[in-house]
C-alpha cells in the first residue's frame, strides 16, 4: 500500500505516493528523474548516492523516501544556480577532480557539506573526511585539490554575498 510524502527537492515542493520500502535514491532517480544521484553499491559504502537532507550529507541508498517526508533534499542538480556552477562543482571541473565521473556527484555533495561544517581544511583532513566516498579511477590527488579550491570559492562567494547584504542594508538605512 502506497504512502503519501511531501518534501522539498532542490527548492521545489514535491508530493508523491511511494511504496513504504522505496529508498530515497530510488525515489529521486525513478520518480523525479534526478539521475545525477548515482547508485553504486546499494550498501552505503561508496557514497555515490550522497545528497543533502536538511543541509546534511547523507547516503540516499540508506534511507527510505518516507523518512524524508517533510524534509528538504538537495541533489547535485540543485547546487548550480541560474546556470552558474556551485563553487565546488566549478573547482572539480577546473582541477579535473574526476575521471569516469561516476563518483563525482557524491564527492561534490559530501565536499560541500564538509566545507559548510569545517571551512578551513587541510589536504589530510579532506582525505580523512571523504573516506566514505570511493573513487576507483583516481588517486584522490585532484579530488583533494578540488575540494580545497572549492572551499576557497565557497568562502569567497559567502563573503561576496555578505558584503552585498551589508551594502544593501547600509543603503536602505
Amino acid at each position: 500500500m502506497a504512502i503519501s510524502i511531501s518534501l522539498t527537492v532542490n527548492g521545489a515542493p514535491v508530493s508523491a505516493s511511494v511504496d513504504p520500502g522505496t529508498l530515497l535514491v530510488q525515489f529521486l532517480r525513478d520518480q523525479l528523474r534526478l539521475t545525477g544521484t548515482h547508485v553504486g553499491c546499494d550498501t552505503a559504502q561508496c557514497g555515490a548516492c550522497t545528497v543533502h537532507l536538511n543541509g546534511r550529507a547523507i547516503k540516499s541508498c540508506n534511507i527510505l523516501a518516507a523518512q524524508a517526508d517533510g524534509a528538504e533534499v538537495t541533489t547535485i542538480e540543485g547546487l548550480a544556480h541560474n546556470g552558474a556552477l556551485h563553487p565546488m562543482q566549478a573547482a572539480f571541473k577546473h582541477c579535473h577532480g574526476l575521471q569516469c565521473g561516476f563518483c563525482t556527484p557524491g564527492m561534490v555533495m559530501n565536499a560541500v557539506s564538509l566545507v559548510q561544517r569545517q571551512p578551513d581544511l587541510t589536504g589530510d583532513e579532506v582525505r580523512e573526511q571523504l573516506d566514505g566516498n570511493l573513487c576507483r579511477c583516481t588517486g584522490y590527488h585532484n579530488i583533494v585539490k578540488a575540494v580545497l579550491e572549492g572551499a576557497a570559492g565557497m568562502k569567497s562567494a559567502a563573503s561576496s554575498a555578505s558584503a552585498g547584504t551589508n551594502a544593501a542594508g547600509a543603503t536602505a538605512a
